[in-house]
């Protein structure tokens, strides 16, 4: 391992240790590369999610060694319950050589600490309660060298040096925008709004997933709602009840999605528990960029993992998966670059991370922005409910290409189709 040139620097920063940062924190300690993790809370905290993994994040935290056994707090899920148009499909997550054939239900607040530890393990220098401020800009050649920070509860002002920074502040990304890396507003966008119940339904094996949110408050009709609610069993006494709406019509700025949230909750059958008496954490909201919202992933020195380079699924709203699989192609990019002999070569290597990104998932996102434009659409998104969930075989396509849960070679017609229309998509 690279010895620290000293104690505030190192041969890579990386700003947030949520899955995306420690991810990559993870990856570069343990090809032996000195790296600095900055988180600006203190573990364990929490975060507004649904919970629920599945197999592409399952087969990530196998990958970094962490123990997912029951024994050790996991709850396995077997599938998906898929509820809409009156029908009610429970479909099991596809047998494939590429991903287990099961997800997890973990909290978050429990969730980022133990991959941060993991990290930590690996030889990564985790400092908490180091809130990041401004990058240090090296005036003759733009490129990012460090970032100014507060730390600790005296907010003792320190400054961080390294020749590579990881963005992994998620979505908002002051360090992006510091660097010039604004959102595109041509990406969608969503919003998860989530709550506990204490809930006799806590134990489910499978995550449950409404396709119709209908927005039944107040007079006149009621209207069917750009987005989906889910109901995920915590194993613990309690269920994770949210919605993830998109941005992509008029009701997504009209709504306040707590109110609906709350009135979906109320039309629930009352023994399932979801209401207000037994609400154990406060409605919380958190936005879901989406499609490659914010680009270039890499310029001058600064590499964008996770939310902060927008790398939610369009399709399913899922984002940890993808913020541990950007953290580790991120870290064999620097581990590669590191290893070239002179500035030009580390650089034309670094370079590169952009397109491997987008030849990863390029076309994949393609395809689901154009899925979210026509679900935004409350005809179409009525006709595919109705019409879709009385076909299991349409359905149980639906979810490799909503999971993006597919074996990129050996796979059966399904997996192909899915891999060729990702292929031939434009890879923006």
């Amino acid at each position: 391992m690279t010895e620290p040139l000293s104690e505030h620097s190192a041969d890579v920063i990386v700003v947030g240790a949520g899955p995306a940062g420690s991810t990559t924190a993870y990856y570069l300690a343990k090809a032996g590369l000195d790296v600095l993790l900055l988180e600006k809370t203190a573990f364990p905290r929490e975060k507004v999610c649904g919970d629920g993994l599945t197999p592409r994040a399952t087969k990530q935290l196998v990958s970094m060694g962490i123990d997912i056994s029951e024994e050790a707090g996991w709850l396995r899920n077997k599938g998906l319950r898929i509820i809409g148009g009156g029908m009610r499909l429970q479909l099991d997550w596809p047998e494939l050589a590429s991903y287990p054939d099961y997800g997890l239900v973990r909290k978050r607040d429990d969730f980022d600490e133990q991959l941060a530890r993991q990290a930590q393990k690996a030889g990564a220098r985790l400092y908490e309660r180091c809130n990041v401020g401004e990058p240090v800009i090296d005036d003759r050649t733009g490129r990012i060298t460090g970032v100014h920070a507060k730390l600790g509860e005296e907010k003792t002002p320190v400054t961080f040096h390294a020749p590579l920074v990881v963005a992994a502040d998620g979505n908002s990304s002051r360090i992006s925008l510091a660097m010039g890396l604004h959102r595109r507003e041509d990406r969608p966008m969503g919003v998860a709004v989530r709550t506990y119940f204490t809930s006799p339904r806590h134990d489910d094996d499978y995550l449950e997933s409404w396709l119709e949110l209908w927005d039944r408050r107040g007079p006149g009709e009621d209207r069917l709602l750009p987005g989906y609610g889910w109901i995920f069993g915590m194993g613990d006494g309690t269920s994770n009840v949210g919605l993830g709406i998109l941005n992509s019509s008029k009701a997504f700025r009209e709504l306040d999605w707590r109110e609906v949230l709350k009135a979906w909750c109320a039309s629930m059958p009352e023994d399932w528990g979801y209401t207000p008496e037994n609400m154990t954490m406060p409605i919380r909201g958190a936005a879901l960029p989406m499609a490659f919202n914010r680009q270039p992933h890499y310029t001058k020195g600064l590499l964008l993992v996770g939310d902060a380079g927008g790398l939610v699924n369009p399709f399913n709203g899922e984002g940890i998966a993808y913020a541990m699989e950007s953290g580790q192609i991120a870290a064999d990019v620097i581990v590669q670059a590191h290893a070239r002999a002179t500035p030009a070569q580390r650089e034309r290597a670094l370079q590169n991370y952009p397109q491997t990104l987008k030849d990863v998932y390029g076309g994949y996102y393609t395809l689901g922005r154009a899925f979210v434009k026509l679900i935004g659409n409350p005809k179409v998104m009525k006709i595919a409910t109705q019409r879709g969930l009385t076909h299991p075989i349409l359905m149980k396509f639906t979810l490799k290409m909503l999971a993006n849960l597919t074996d990129p070679t050996g796979g059966d017609a399904m997996d192909r189709i899915i891999n060729g229309l990702s292929k031939v998509a434009p890879k923006a």
